[in-house]
């Protein structure tokens, strides 16, 4: 099938590639591994019809674009069950979520409010620049440091013993993404005003 249809194999090549990292934000953004892999191939499935068009950009920030948008889209209509998904060129998303996220982040993040967790994880987790974030949600640069700021004083509270869930109770901590969201805000607003074109992302799904 990939040899018939243009650009299936650098789409393939793409997946391939950078899906692992995908499902890890899927699942800091959503607290659920099943619901991460959800997210990640219904994102793709409405990529790949722009493909030609996007792929020659910055994808993968494409494809995170349509990842938040479609959380928000799913949580509004209280979405549960399985998505119908159409056909996509042969792929192969990962099956377990990466090793190195942490369960004690994923659970505080899961608590934040939606923009919050979405700030949190496009900024500290996957460690893109303040005007890049708040290109792919859609909102001014301001916006994104408040609600990190908001987002990170929540997330310092949930994870120290006295604000957060017992000892017993918290998987183990020490994951890399955990040690990049709890760092200082301030430092972590710092920007390199990189750019990336994804303000027409999911717009035609």
């Amino acid at each position: 099938m990939a040899g018939s249809v243009p650009g299936a194999v650098d789409f393939e090549a793409f997946v391939r590639a950078r899906s692992g990292a995908l499902v890890r934000t899927g699942y800091l953004l959503t607290g659920d591994a099943a619901l991460a892999h959800d997210l990640v191939q219904e994102a793709l499935v409405r990529t790949w019809p722009h493909w030609a068009r996007i792929s020659t950009g910055a994808p993968e920030a494409y494809v995170r674009t349509v990842m938040t948008r479609l959380q928000i889209s799913w949580r509004r209509r209280k979405w549960r069950g399985e998505i119908p998904t159409e056909r996509l060129p042969e792929r192969a998303l990962g099956q377990e979520v990466d090793a190195d996220v942490d369960g004690e982040l994923a659970w505080a993040l899961a608590h934040l409010p939606v923009r919050q967790r979405q700030v949190v994880v496009l900024r500290y987790a996957e460690d893109l620049p303040v005007e890049q974030v708040a290109q792919i949600l859609g909102c001014s640069a301001g916006t994104v440091k408040s609600q990190a700021s908001r987002g990170l004083a929540s997330l310092r509270a949930a994870l120290t013993p006295a604000g957060g869930r017992a000892a017993g109770d918290r998987p183990a901590p020490g994951s890399r993404a955990g040690d990049r969201a709890t760092r200082d805000p301030g430092a972590g607003d710092r920007s390199t005003g990189e750019h990336t074109d994804t303000a027409r992302a999911g717009g035609g799904t």
